[in-house]
């Protein structure tokens, strides 16, 4: 293996003739230039002052300026009261903080499907399915379970414990293309599949190879999910923002885009590719066909990658928007527009976040720059087994017939019914509130509630250096346990307000939810209405 120490040995003994092997020769020649870049960092060497090297100050700039709110300071504070309420119960007005900040389903109880667990329990103790155990496992699991865990580990030598291949096990990439194909009714090539330790990291990688510069822009929808902003700041990138359409359950505008990306152009930004989310995080809307289609053409028209974030592709609550994927409707233009996809185990009624299983499908995508992606995959060596097998899962299911199917569409089926059966109370609830609307949810796990502040309170916000509804969203907090993420934290058209909540709390607590939320903006309407 080689080594900074073979490295350096490789330069003492430079001196002797030069061998014929093009890649010894680059090792000597890496080695040499190693030694002597120590030799001149050896000359800059100052005396230990005791002080740290890593600091605020010193530190990568980027980082420091990065902002993430869903994971920002209300949740912070969450975690502190619920730390508070271990170790002093009764100290609070409320008894539990209710995680409305984050869609992570089993954080709020739900049950995991248990197909997807029988087969990992079985893979991560595969001596249940040896010889000698199997026929006390065969009273315990279903034979369609045992014999997907024998399937899937012969993917991995046995082992799920060992690397796999850069871009993820072939075979499930197989079945994600299978998957694609039945959904879209367009081939899929596995080798244009990349499975990722979580869609959060396809997202990363994919801008990782577009922003090669710091005049590069992304075009991202406001409101947006805080992993495109805090990511555009690490990259050191430009954020280009066009805004979606609250009024018309936030579809986008093509008038809005065209404007968004003439002002970036002209002030000199290299505006490359557009995020779109669909369906929507924050807003919960669901595109259009007729509008991805506008998309398409507009970024084929003006040369940019589409990004889209399809993650919450299964969580779909309405007749009249149903999730049409951008790969369908690129294959149906015939465009060549260069388009990444992006799914994830995390959302729908899957729910397993903790897993960090996604993947991206790479469209018209130049064949030298795969090869970069190849590369950059390979040097995380692999996406995490667990999460690749929880995918394979994902895409393919208990079949009609299977000893499991009845009881997978069974669980698959509850979750659904709940998640809209709760969507919809929630936003009615919303809607009854003095100073808030809200549109319906059209799919994914949020409502995004616009509210009009009163104005006393906005001043004293902006008087104590907080935005309006952050600070809104922290007295509902210390006020009841429910952990929201304020509109500031994803953008918002000016002058507007806005949170987010999940409609994830357990169902037969979800009354007692909505409740402490009416008494709280009742409260606070109240206290400030005679300030006005």
């Amino acid at each position: 293996m080689f080594s900074l120490l073979t490295a350096t040995r490789t330069a003492a003994v430079a001196v002797r003739p030069a061998v014929r092997n093009p890649a010894l020769n680059g090792i000597r020649t890496l080695a040499t230039s190693i030694v002597a870049t120590k030799s001149t960092h050896a000359a800059k060497v100052t005396p230990n002052t005791g002080e740290k090297v890593l600091t605020l100050e010193t530190m990568n700039p980027n980082l420091r300026a990065m902002e993430y709110a869903v994971r920002g300071a209300i949740p912070i504070r969450a975690e502190a009261l619920k730390e508070q309420l271990k170790s002093h119960p009764g100290s609070l007005l409320f008894k539990q903080i209710t995680a409305c900040n984050i869609g992570n389903p089993q954080q709020l109880m739900q049950k995991p499907i248990t197909f997807l667990r029988q087969v990992t329990a079985l893979m991560e103790y595969s001596d249940l399915l040896s010889p000698g155990m199997i026929e006390t496992t065969r009273k315990l699991f279903p034979e369609d379970a045992i014999e997907r865990a024998r399937h899937n580990l012969s993917f991995v030598g046995g082992t799920p414990g060992a690397y796999t291949h850069s871009l993820g096990i072939f075979e499930v990439r197989q079945n994600v293309a299978r998957f694609i194909e039945q959904r879209d009714g367009f081939p899929a090539n596995p080798n244009d599949i990349c499975l990722t330790t979580g869609a959060s990291g396809a997202v990363e990688r994919v801008l990782d190879m577009l922003v090669s510069d710091p005049s590069v822009g992304i075009m991202i929808p406001i409101p947006q999910y805080p992993l495109y902003t805090a990511s555009l700041t690490r990259l050191n990138a430009h954020a280009v923002p066009y805004y979606l359409q609250e009024e018309k359950d936030w579809q986008l505008s093509q008038a809005d885009l065209e404007r968004s990306l003439s002002e970036s152009r002209a002030n000199g930004i290299d505006v490359r590719a557009l995020v779109v989310i669909n369906p929507g995080n924050p807003t919960g809307g669901c595109l259009l066909e007729s509008n991805i289609a506008e998309i398409v053409r507009f970024c084929e028209r003006n040369n940019l990658v589409i990004l889209a974030d399809e993650v919450y592709q299964s969580n779909i609550y309405t007749g009249t928007n149903p999730f049409v994927s951008f790969k369908k409707v690129v294959m149906q233009l015939g465009s060549s527009v260069e388009l990444f996809s992006f799914h994830s185990i995390s959302k729908g009624m899957i729910g397993e976040c903790g897993r960090r299983g996604g993947y991206y499908e790479a469209i018209n995508i130049d064949e030298q720059v795969m090869g970069q992606l190849l590369k950059v995959a390979s040097v995380s060596l692999c996406p995490n087994v667990s999460g690749q097998m929880a995918i394979d899962v994902m895409v393919n299911p208990p079949k009609v017939g299977d000893p499991s199917h009845a009881q997978y569409e069974q669980e698959m089926d509850d979750i659904y019914q709940s998640m809209k059966r709760r969507a919809k109370k929630l936003a009615i609830a919303f809607n009854s509130l003095p100073n808030m609307s809200c549109n319906d949810a059209q799919g994914a796990m949020y409502l995004f509630p616009n509210i009009e502040l009163p104005k006393a309170f906005v001043e004293e916000a902006e008087a104590k250096g907080q935005a309006p509804d952050s600070l809104y969203c922290m007295q509902m907090l210390e006020a009841t346990g429910i952990s929201v993420v304020p509109g500031s934290g994803f953008g918002q058209c000016p002058g507007t307000f806005h949170f987010r909540s999940t409609f994830l709390p357990q169902e037969d607590l979800f009354d007692d939810f909505i409740d402490g939320f009416k008494r709280f903006h009742l409260g606070f309407m109240q206290q400030y209405s005679t300030k006005n």
